[in-house]
């Protein structure tokens, strides 16, 4: 099972902390009752499997190597204290997102998540159970349904036009910086679609979020000794993690200030109304905070709930969004024939439009294709939020594998039945089963219309001297994948405003 393979099957989804509960039954008359571990590589005493991951600076891939060299599409490692299991087959995470996936509905609550969210856990983190079922169907129904994502469809359209417009306005031959980009342009849809502006104190609030990032992705001592009370007076993590929760939820708080100042600022009868439906309109925070006050969820929901909600929408959202973006473009640069491919279909439906509209988006089937690629090849979460396991269960499965799967070939999913929505398990860059990402419909959304904003208006060359074949494309290790290096590009504008 070769390594490549094995990440492009499920992108090596890890399934990590499962906190498997070894203990002995019967008595002194019966034999203790063994659980049977996957296959595991040799141990070390106190570190477990921790020094196998020194063998890529990116943990998937090193896991990978693991279960490439085990042939095994179900791996356990012990990382410090800490049990892990990594699937990195599709019949084995359909097992574990499917058959059994109530026993892995939960998700572990590490040190530092703790310090991070003391105040009360979102949809991301909460565990299994009654808070975490309200959470998810106010975040399905409410928050981000279809109907709510197509609602805010106008603010996509218009971030978009800004960004098309602020690249345009670079000077003939000059390289931009697309990764910055498209990562503000992100984040200011995002915010627009929470607050309904721009948040005032954006900067200082991507500054932490970027901070946030750092602290939830690093493999640090009290997550591999979680029961250590020296792993925790020597570690930092948890002390810079607790001053993040205090700058982030007094961000979150001014956020909430904001909000209530604007609408206060508008009499009723002149603020924005909903395009489709000629009501009001509602931004996610405003239906969060009635929710909360209202109180009918049949689970006390506090204002700590509603903070952290906010703040996992906002980083999965932007985080997951903009890497997807930033690979996107990186493999049309190194991939000419499909650049191509994807403008000519562009500018033939479009036909010298001024500017592309969401509603445009349904006719542009390679468009897609390319999306899909994308997050097949790049998957942004290469390692699954981690789940927990409730009770013992036995899962096994074999690999199935893409032809030439590091390859960038959006072909592959033409006249393919292969969709996003976690029924796939060979392609699952959403997750599957009960944890499915309740932002699915919003992330492929800002995804597409801002490429096809950058396609449609732009050609695209890199900087001078720098073939295609040559483009960096190293991995960097976050809570998602991204680019090591930023992306520049030369544009040169096709279609004006």
């Amino acid at each position: 099972m070769p390594m490549e393979q094995a990440v492009a099957c499920l992108f090596c989804a890890f399934l990590a902390l499962l906190l498997l509960k070894l203990r002995k039954r019967g008595n002194d008359n019966n034999a203790a009752t063994k659980i049977t571990l996957p296959p595991s590589p040799s141990r070390l005493p106190f570190i477990g499997n921790l020094h196998h991951l020194r063998r890529s600076p990116l943990a998937h891939r090193a896991l990978a190597d693991i279960a490439r060299e085990l042939d095994a599409p179900l791996i356990y490692v012990q990382l410090g204290d800490a049990p892990v299991v990594v699937a990195s087959s599709a019949d084995a995470a359909r097992e574990i997102m499917k058959t059994h996936d109530k026993k892995f509905a939960s998700r572990p609550y590490p040190p530092t998540i703790q310090s991070l969210r003391p105040m009360g856990l979102g949809i991301f983190f909460a565990p299994y159970g009654a808070l975490w079922r309200q959470l998810r169907k106010v975040a399905i129904v409410k928050l981000l349904s279809v109907r709510r994502v197509q609602a805010f469809r106008r603010v996509r359209e218009e971030e978009a036009g800004r960004l098309v417009a602020d690249i345009a306005s670079t000077p003939p031959g000059e390289a931009v910086n697309l990764c910055e980009r498209i990562f503000r342009v992100i984040t200011d849809s995002m915010t627009r679609t929470m607050i309904g502006e721009r948040l005032e104190r954006r900067e200082e609030f991507l500054v932490v979020l970027a901070e946030i990032v750092r602290i939830a992705s690093a493999f640090t001592l009290v997550e591999f000794y979680p029961s250590s009370w020296l792993a925790r007076v020597i570690g930092s993590t948890p002390r810079r993690a607790h001053a993040s929760y205090l700058t982030t939820y007094d961000l979150a708080e001014s956020a909430l200030r904001q909000r209530q100042q604007r609408r206060e600022a508008v009499e009723a009868p002149a603020r924005p109304k909903n395009a489709m439906t000629g009501e009001e309109e509602e931004e996610l925070m405003d239906e969060l905070v009635r929710i909360q006050k209202e109180g009918d969820l049949g689970v006390p929901l506090t204002i700590g709930n509603v903070k952290a909600v906010l703040l996992d929408l906002f980083g999965a959202g932007s985080e997951t969004s903009s890497d997807a973006l930033q690979w996107a473009m990186s493999e049309l640069m190194r991939n000419p024939r499909v650049m191509k491919k994807a403008q000519a279909e562009l500018r033939d439906k479009l036909r010298g439009k001024p500017t592309v509209a969401e509603a445009d988006l349904a006719d542009l089937k390679y468009l897609k294709l390319v999306v899909k690629e994308t997050l097949r090849l790049h998957p942004v979460l290469p390692l699954l939020v981690p789940r927990q396991c409730q009770e013992s269960c036995k899962i096994m499965g074999d690999p199935k594998f893409w032809d030439d799967p590091e390859e960038f070939k959006p072909e592959r999913f033409e006249n393919s039945a292969v969709d996003l929505k976690g029924t796939d398990f060979e392609f699952i860059p959403f997750g599957a089963g009960r944890r499915l990402c309740p932002g699915l419909a919003f992330g492929i959304a800002s995804i597409e219309i801002v490429l096809a904003a950058l396609l449609y208006h732009f050609d695209w060359e890199l900087p001078r001297g720098v073939a295609p074949s040559e483009l960096d494309m190293t991995e960097e290790m976050g809570i998602t994948i991204r680019r090591k290096k930023d992306l520049y590009l030369r544009p040169t504008v096709r279609v004006y405003l």
